[in-house]
């Protein structure tokens, strides 16, 4: 009797829980809270008056045999938008692997890379070249100009990557030209120019597409102290127009013409200082 009583005090409870069964809409919803309410590693962009924002960057190279280099060790850099900033370390500090990942010329293993509010540390091969083209102005050591071609076309070029119609291009390299002082020498080739002369050009190519920085590697390296003085008083005044200005050097005179100076060792920032000027 006892026996019989149990089985159906089971049998009541089972009902009742079969009479109200959740529903299958019900079911999704409360599937979808509980994943919603889970947290999330939400990406914050950085202000808008932050031009590069560099955070926990890493770069490592595997050279085999279980063995890892680390160029950048978490690496974190802020420079605001109209700053002049020279990066300056030793050899094997790091500072052109640094300069790569600013310039978009490679990516990070690990960290985030902010470029005028836009992250390209997680932009492929392809959108990574459409951001060199449109936001970074390159100045090298060796002004990297085509032998063949004029003053005029080589300042061109980003624009023909860039698309932009022909006689538009024109009008805007013979610009950049005149802005650096070159208006007498567009029909020049390269070999026609002095050191001085050929950065010049090279200064135009970077600024004709209007980026949102100038990247300069050592850009005095190949030039005499004299025409040197004359480039970097020709970056002081694109700074004072408000160009965003990233100078990589391992030279001090050089690097004293910035208005703030990060020093590089070991794959990490040594010193920021900045300068009253």
């Amino acid at each position: 009797m006892n026996g019989s009583l149990e089985y159906k005090t089971e049998l009541s409870e089972s009902n009742r829980i079969s009479e109200n069964p959740v529903a299958p809409e019900q079911e999704k919803k409360m599937a979808t809270a509980e994943v919603i309410s889970m947290p999330t590693n939400v990406v914050s962009a950085p202000p808008e008056s932050c031009m590069i924002a560099a955070v926990d960057l890493w770069k490592t190279y595997d050279m085999g045999s279980e063995q890892q280099v680390h160029a950048l060790r978490g690496v974190n850099l802020r420079i605001e938008r109209g700053e002049y900033v020279a990066i300056m370390g030793p050899s094997g500090s790091g500072k052109s692997t640094l300069m790569n990942l600013i310039g978009c010329l490679d990516t990070p293993t690990k960290g985030e890379y902010w470029l005028n509010s836009q992250l390209v540390s997680e932009l492929d091969d392809d959108e990574l070249a459409r951001i060199r083209n449109k936001e970074i102005g390159f100045v090298f050591q060796t002004f990297n100009l085509l032998a063949r071609a004029t003053a005029l076309h080589n300042v061109e070029l980003p624009l023909i990557y860039a698309g932009i119609p022909t006689a538009e291009r024109i009008e805007r390299a013979k610009g950049a030209l005149t802005a650096v002082g070159m208006e007498s020498r567009m029909t020049h080739k390269p070999n026609e120019l002095s050191g001085g002369q050929r950065q010049r050009v090279a200064v135009a190519r970077a600024l004709v597409n209007r980026p949102s920085i100038i990247l300069a590697d050592e850009p005095t390296g190949n030039l005499d102290s004299a025409t040197g003085n004359e480039i970097m008083a020709l970056f002081d005044r694109l700074h004072s127009e408000g160009n965003t200005i990233v100078l990589v050097t391992h030279e001090h005179d050089i690097a004293e013409y910035a208005h703030r100076i990060v020093n590089i060792k070991d794959g990490v920032v040594e010193r920021d200082e900045r300068k009253n000027k």
